[in-house]
């Protein structure tokens, strides 16, 4: 039949992640992206119960984003395995977080990780 992907792309989040005592008191702006696939169970989707909810993808991420995390690898992680929970036929999902104002001296662009799981 084919896969489908559901993808949420460059999501902004004020956070407070980090290793540093001082990037857990100011926070950061986070940038998120994600894509999950699954394999239809019909012809042609025409049902929100028979596909993944992106509105309900988003409120996962925004839940676990609200959770600080030491190390964005956790957070990734974790984020992933709370949306396979919820929705069980996911059998791909690719995730990217970027921490925009990274607490290093004279330091432009952003750094980031990217977690990408099969089930």
């Amino acid at each position: 039949m084919g896969i489908m992907t559901i993808e949420l792309k460059e999501l902004r989040f004020y956070a407070f992640h980090g290793l540093y005592g001082e990037e857990k008191k100011t926070g950061n702006e986070f940038e998120v992206s994600l894509c999950v696939d699954f394999d239809p169970v019909e012809t042609v989707i025409t049902n929100i119960a028979v596909t993944v909810n992106y509105a309900r993808l988003y409120e996962i991420v925004k839940t676990e984003m609200q959770k600080p995390r030491a190390l964005l690898e956790t957070l990734a992680m974790e984020i992933v395995e709370s949306i396979h929970v919820s929705f069980p036929q996911i059998n791909k999902a690719d995730i990217s977080i970027k921490k925009l104002h990274p607490p290093i001296i004279q330091f432009t662009g952003s750094v980031g990780v990217r977690y990408q799981k099969e089930f």
